[in-house]
């Protein structure tokens, strides 16, 4: 059997926790940002986790784990 291929921009914008849960970081805070409270952009720099109903959908596009 041939091996997978990593699908490269799942790769640059997600990673594996430990546990082997995925993270990644939270849209809208790049621009538009005169409208945005500090605190909304406090927590738009925070990291995330994949919710558990799209887990195969990254599985498929990152079969060794990404990075």
């Amino acid at each position: 059997m041939s091996k997978l291929k990593t699908n490269k921009s799942a790769a640059k914008r997600l990673r594996l926790t430990s546990s082997g849960k995925v993270k990644r970081r939270r849209a809208f805070g790049n621009h538009i940002l005169t409208k945005k409270s500090a605190k909304r952009m406090r927590h738009l720099k925070k990291t995330t986790l994949i919710n558990i109903a799209d887990r195969k959908a990254i599985q498929d596009l990152l079969p060794y784990g990404g990075r």
